[in-house]
């Protein structure tokens, strides 16, 4: 008997390189679909939320189609969910650009903020460094490089896990000598700075270990 695909909702809230991360999901295996429909959303074996631009415009847009609601609800009944980009940052609790600071998701606790590169955005190819336990990570060579475009981001953790909570893996990166959180996996919640869906054959693998968990 053929396995069925799994699900995988790619939220559409008005952010996010929508049609990459589709092509990308259903080259690892996935069923994909594309919306913003709350319903939808939420039934999905998956959910990926992108995200691409300003802090408080993604927040903003995920507001208006209650992605915050969606993922919230997800994650009470150990629903996965992925954030990719600014997907990500929105998890933390809030994010300041510009001077301007927007409440995020609050998922995780910590802000989002400018990295203190001497270039700005880190735009490229970098390594990264898998935390402890990392099941998306396990195995792959320590020179695999992802694709990153970002000007911000979260540059310490600060969940404090106690047992019998398993601790999040937490995987690292460096830009012009500041270190910043690249990826996190934390039970269902799943999330990484760079573009999976950009980076090759090695951004492949990533989803194809998320996609095969469903």
């Amino acid at each position: 008997m053929t396995a069925v695909p799994p699900r995988v909702v790619v939220l559409d809230y008005g952010s996010g390189n929508l049609a990459s991360a589709r092509r990308a999901l259903a080259r690892v295996g996935a069923d994909v679909e594309v919306t913003g429909d709350f319903d939808t959303a939420l039934a999905a074996d998956g959910l990926v939320v992108p995200g691409v631009g300003a802090y408080a415009a993604c927040m903003a847009g995920l507001r208006a189609v209650r992605g915050d609601r969606i993922i919230g609800r997800r994650l009470a009944g150990s629903r996965p969910v992925l954030g990719i980009c600014v997907g990500m940052q929105i998890l933390f609790e809030r994010g300041v650009e510009h001077g301007v600071e927007t409440e995020g998701v609050g998922e995780w606790p910590g802000v989002i903020e400018r990295l203190r590169a001497p270039i700005v955005p880190h735009m490229g190819w970098n390594t990264v460094r898998p935390g402890a336990g990392s099941r998306l990570f396990d195995g792959i060579d320590p020179d695999t490089r992802f694709y990153f475009v970002h000007s911000y981001a979260a540059r310490s953790w600060d969940l404090q896990v106690h047992p019998p909570f398993p601790e999040p893996a937490v995987t690292w990166a460096d830009h012009g000598g500041d270190g910043f959180v690249a990826a996190v996996e934390n039970g269902p919640l799943t999330a990484t700075q760079f573009h999976p869906e950009k980076s090759g054959d090695a951004g492949a693998e990533i989803l194809s270990r998320w996609v095969k968990n469903l």
